[in-house]
């Protein structure tokens, strides 16, 4: 997951909560009505070919399959609306459904290393596969790689980690697939042992992109800032508010997909305190609708002019 996955554009501002939650929904449903088939498309022949690879694979659809369910619950509970025990909201089950995510993806990596591990400690206990197996490692992967695309699409639309960890998830997905088709042909060509080497490549990608998420999320958990463009743009956002003089100790901090900003304003010190506080208003409603901010924090600084004081 890369901040780069989210533009600045201002037209990703507009979408509300209850419209990035039917996004989120719309397209999830999508991906389970995809890993469903595949699932139990790749195991059954999986079995039936005697593919190592593509049994492997299909295990790693079904954790596909759990990891959409995990994003539907936790996208129902991040829409839920502030409340006393959770003041700023609860986007931040989001950022734990993509550790939960990440935690899965590691887990069945491991288990797929292990049991490519324990096949080619016994080679002569490879069979050659079917050919059939190699079609559905082929259809799997432009289902996968199209799950892909469109998942990504939405998921920076609304701009959602989230959805952008379970985009990549299917990407994981294509890529494995793809691995798994050479590991066929291999196998095909009169080289059994390159089946369950395919199937131990899978694992490594996915135990890889699982601990890599993981570790995103963590640090989100633990109150890691914006990327340094996005803090930047707030801090323009506030100096060109009418009546700002200067800004700075501009402080951020993730939640779910949104950000809590803590900030210093200055305004002219001979206004009113009412005058003041009118001024870090129209700061902050500037910065709500210019920004995914959930909150602005502001503490209003008293400036003088430079050749005042020197006076």
């Amino acid at each position: 997951m890369n901040q780069n996955d989210f533009a600045d554009d201002p037209e990703d501002r507009l979408h509300s909560p209850e419209e990035r939650a039917r996004a989120a929904s719309t397209s999830t449903w999508v991906s389970v009505a995809v890993n469903t088939v595949l699932t139990i498309t790749q195991v059954v022949v999986g079995v039936l070919s005697k593919s190592q690879g593509l049994v492997a694979d299909g295990i790693h659809s079904l954790s596909d399959l759990v990891a959409d369910f995990v994003v539907l619950l936790a996208g129902h509970h991040a829409k839920k609306d502030a409340d006393e025990d959770h003041p700023y909201g609860h986007q931040r089950f989001e950022t734990a459904a993509s550790l939960v995510l990440g935690g899965l993806l590691l887990a069945v990596g491991v288990g797929m290393l292990w049991s490519a591990v324990l096949k080619l400690q016994s080679p002569e206990t490879v069979a050659t596969v079917h050919g059939i197996a190699l079609w559905v490692a082929g259809a799997a992967l432009v289902a996968k790689e199209t799950l892909f695309r469109y998942m990504l699409a939405v998921a920076k639309r609304v701009k959602s980690s989230m959805l952008v960890a379970n985009a990549w998830h299917a990407r994981s997905d294509a890529a494995s697939s793809l691995v798994v088709g050479l590991g066929i042909v291999g196998n095909l060509a009169g080289y059994p042992i390159l089946d369950p080497i395919a199937a131990l490549i899978v694992g490594f990608m996915v135990g890889k992109m699982g601990w890599n998420f993981a570790w995103d999320a963590l640090h989100d958990l633990m109150d890691r800032a914006a990327d340094e463009q996005e803090v930047e743009a707030i801090r323009q956002t506030l100096l060109e508010t009418p009546g700002v003089q200067s800004v700075h100790d501009v402080r951020t901090r993730k939640m779910g997909d949104m950000i809590v900003v803590d900030a210093h304003i200055e305004v002219d010190a001979t206004i009113s305190v009412e005058a003041g506080h009118e001024i870090a208003v129209l700061a902050r409603q500037r910065v709500l609708l210019r920004h995914r901010v959930l909150n602005l924090m502001t503490h209003v600084d008293p400036w003088r002019r430079p050749d005042l004081d020197h006076a």
